[in-house]
């Protein structure tokens, strides 16, 4: 694991700040190292003989990893070479354009440190998938949904980690009716690849129920969404093609050039094909 500290950004800081709630400290989990994460950091080693500086080096991480395996029995659930050579060989791929788009599109993990997938919640897709249900939306708008039911998309609810679970159950439980249970769980992005639960159809999944409990045992399974999905949108030939610039407009938007997304899963093409 890399040094981090204050400003520091990138999935590391999503693995640090993930296993500091674990631990029982408060912080906003995020992809940024920021003032919460810091304190918790200092506290951490202040608890721990370690020298207080709010900087995670090489003693910091350990220590915290350390107590990672004290406190967790994490089931072993991520990809393996085999398992991306035998997505690689299913869809006639490039064993190196298959690590690239794992690399790169990726969310660096399947899992939280208890066992459940990563997910976020959507407020804006659980609106439109309540309206999609003839049920609206507006009537059930209050100071205690404000966080889970939004008409636009904003990042402003994001609490990250086991905390979406939180939002999740929250949106579901705004009413008994069985629509808000299937909306809600159709509006967040699951697991490695953040597949949208309102896909289960499309990929092939008998309902939002069997998509979810089967992201449920193992990243292999992510793998496998993640396939269908650009199956169905026309995105396998893409990175058969090695057109990073078609696949990354078709699987991260109109604005993959802002992050610069297709010129990462080139560079990672020809690292891993080296």
């Amino acid at each position: 694991m890399k040094t981090l500290k204050y400003r520091s950004r990138g999935q590391d800081v999503f693995i640090l700040e993930e296993l500091l709630e674990h631990l029982g400290y408060e912080v906003n989990i995020s992809t940024y190292f920021g003032k919460d994460t810091e304190a918790a950091i200092k506290s951490f080693q202040a608890s721990h003989s370690l020298v207080v500086d709010g900087i995670v080096g090489p003693k910091t991480w350990a220590r915290l990893l350390d107590m990672q395996d004290r406190l967790t029995q994490f089931n072993d659930k991520f990809l393996s070479e085999d398992d991306l050579k035998n997505f690689a060989d299913e869809h006639d791929l490039e064993l190196a354009a298959v690590k690239a788009v794992n690399e790169v599109e990726s969310s660096g993990k399947g899992f939280l440190l208890d066992g459940r997938p990563r997910i976020l919640f959507e407020g804006h897709v659980f609106w439109r998938q309540l309206k999609a249900m003839d049920i609206n939306p507006e009537l059930y708008v209050s100071e205690h949904s404000k966080d889970v039911l939004y008409r636009k998309w904003t990042k402003s609810h994001y609490r990250g980690g086991k905390l979406e679970y939180d939002r999740l159950e929250k949106a579901a439980g705004l009413s008994d009716l069985p629509a808000f249970h299937q909306s809600a769980y159709q509006s967040a992005s699951y697991g490695a690849f953040q597949i949208m639960g309102h896909h289960f159809a499309d990929l092939g999944y008998a309902s939002i129920d069997h998509f979810v409990a089967h992201l449920y045992t193992h990243e292999r399974t992510h793998l496998e969404a993640f396939g269908r999905f650009c199956s169905h949108n026309g995105l396998i030939k893409h990175i058969r093609s090695n057109n990073w610039d078609l696949f990354a407009r078709g699987y991260n938007g109109p604005g993959y050039k802002k992050n610069n997304y297709h010129l990462k899963l080139e560079e990672a093409y020809f690292r891993h094909l080296a």
